[in-house]
């Protein structure tokens, strides 16, 4: 990691603010903590015009919603044209072929070159899994954003079986970023992309180490599963720093990953939207300085986050305290949960930064184990003690047991224990997951032969999640149509037991291309052979 001479020439030097999951519009309509997110952009936005920074690079997750209400877009419209428009002229170029780089956009330029706006700060920024497109037509809140000429959306990728990710080559004097941006694809897809050599990182011809790599990614960068999650050695070794956005525990200060040779920063989010430990870490945004193949990293605390304060309390660990036959005893505790947010809400008044803006009530969590025989308390009476000095009184307390018995396992899933059950601190209980593990062990005569699982789970999850009202409707028209292409190349007559036998094998094949995947049937020979065969089609062979 290198330091900058603080005598280097200004114009060599790129200045970029670098934030990532601002999250705009988490919880507007609540009545505390509506415009957290709001206050802090502002800040973001004010701290990068009072640095004079060349550009903005955000990381993902701009809105928390797909479709953020009209109140959000508004807002943000609003303080990006508050900040970033005006006559400072910018100090870089652009080298690159831009329709490339924006080639989703029908104004596919970059917002400062244009002759009809006055842009003082560009925003660069790729998408997150909150506001990435969907719908037939593909677009989402950024896109807005784009077409309004106040943000840079790039790092879209037209494919979803091969990405190749072309570079925004920027000059300053005589540095050179060329900045790679890939916008949120599910992990486990990507995971397999990666695996398959199908993600390509293309590299200037010219001067090809004279350049600054950047690369900007929202993923899962902590193992969630098996690939569930994007390791750093899957990124190539000719990058010098990578902006990962996606999680929000700040970790701004570039680490070395010593395998590839590159530093990677992840600045993690501007606002609190899980009450869990990595997000009690102080916020930042980065004042990045980039000239030549140096760089630096600023680190710039945020003042007007919302506080945050987090403790665990393991009933078993004080015996002395709680006995689990007195019958006093959820009195007791409860007294002693009192006494740890008190003494929460002491330090959150002593550590107060007295800026204006800062909201004064503080976020409280207090988790108990009430493992070892303890019951927990009603969390109603607690929580109207405390209704005018916390932020989140509803859930100031979260109950879970550290060891709890496997449910048993049943051939039929019961929605509404998978629904209510408690999950971990942290994590999430997807829609799509209920879907596969439904059609895993459902019967036989319900599981889906013409639509995948996995294809289903993701349209319901956007129909759910995004509101998407059309994704199931579009992702059965399109699998129906491509079906019947497949039986008239096939040339099936109208025999029923023929055409369900052709329909299983084309379901089989499906399969196969989804789990290794095969591009989209051809007409090649052993794809031919293997659809020819009858039912059963999946042989020994074949599945290895």
């Amino acid at each position: 990691f290198c330091k900058l001479d603080p005598d280097e020439e200004e114009k060599d030097t790129f200045k970029i603010l670098v934030a990532t999951d601002i999250h705009l519009g988490y919880l507007e309509k609540d009545a505390c903590r509506g415009n957290d997110t709001f206050v802090t952009f502002d800040e973001i936005l004010k701290l990068a015009q009072d640095n004079e920074v060349d550009f903005i690079l955000l990381g993902g997750d701009l809105f928390h919603e797909n479709k953020p209400s009209r109140k959000t877009i508004y807002t943000c419209l609003e303080l990006l044209r508050k900040y970033c428009m005006g006559d400072r002229p910018v100090q870089f170029e652009i080298l690159s072929d831009q329709s490339v780089n924006f080639a989703f956009s029908k104004f596919p330029w970059v917002n400062y070159q244009d002759e009809n706006l006055n842009i003082s700060i560009p925003v660069f920024s790729i998408h997150g899994n909150h506001d990435d497109p969907t719908g037939a037509d593909g677009l989402c809140a950024l896109d807005i954003l784009t077409c309004a000429g106040l943000i840079n959306h790039f790092g879209r990728s037209p494919s979803i079986e091969k990405i190749e990710i072309s570079p925004i080559l920027l000059q300053k004097g005589n540095s050179k970023i060329a900045l790679y941006g890939l916008g949120s694809v599910p992990d486990e897809r990507l995971y397999r992309m990666f695996v398959n050599k199908q993600v390509t990182m293309l590299r200037p011809k010219e001067d090809e180490d004279r350049w600054f790599n950047m690369f900007v990614i929202h993923q899962n960068r902590s193992k969630h599963g098996a690939t569930n999650y994007i390791p750093e050695q899957f990124l190539d070794d000719f990058i010098d720093l990578v902006i990962w956005g996606h999680e929000h525990e700040c970790k701004i200060s570039p680490t070395r990953n010593e395998q590839q040779l590159f530093y990677v920063s992840q600045p993690g989010s501007s606002v609190v939207t899980s009450l869990s430990p990595g997000e009690t870490v102080r916020k930042h945004v980065g004042l990045l300085h980039i000239k030549d193949k140096k760089m630096k990293i600023q680190k710039i605390p945020l003042q007007t986050v919302r506080p945050f304060y987090l403790e665990d309390l393991v009933l078993a660990d004080n015996s002395n305290l709680f006995l689990p036959d007195n019958p006093k005893v959820t009195q007791v505790i409860q007294d002693f949960c009192m006494e740890k947010v008190e003494m929460m809400l002491d330090n959150a008044e002593r550590q107060r930064l007295g800026n204006p803006k800062q909201p004064e009530k503080p976020l409280i969590r207090l988790r108990v184990d009430y493992s070892g025989g303890f019951e927990p308390f009603s969390m109603v009476r607690f929580s109207q003690k405390y209704m005018d000095r916390v932020a989140n009184p509803k859930d100031i307390i979260h109950f879970f047991r550290h060891r709890e018995q496997k449910e048993k396992n049943e051939d039929e899933v019961n929605f509404r224990k998978l629904v209510h059950r408690p999950a971990a601190e942290g994590t999430t209980l997807r829609v799509e997951d209920l879907v596969k593990q439904y059609f895993q062990t459902a019967e036989k005569k319900v599981q889906l032969s013409l639509l995948s699982e996995r294809g289903m789970g993701e349209a319901v999850q956007e129909f759910v999640d995004k509101e998407e009202k059309d994704a199931i409707e579009e992702l059965v028209k399109f699998q129906l149509e491509k079906t019947q292409r497949f039986l008239k190349e096939r040339h099936i007559d109208a025999e029923e037991a023929k055409i369900d036998e052709e329909v299983f094998a084309f379901g089989c094949i499906q399969m196969v291309n989804s789990l290794y995947n095969v591009p989209e049937y051809t007409g090649s020979p052993c794809l031919t052979t293997f659809m020819s065969s009858k039912c059963p089609l999946l042989s020994k062979a074949v599945v290895e």
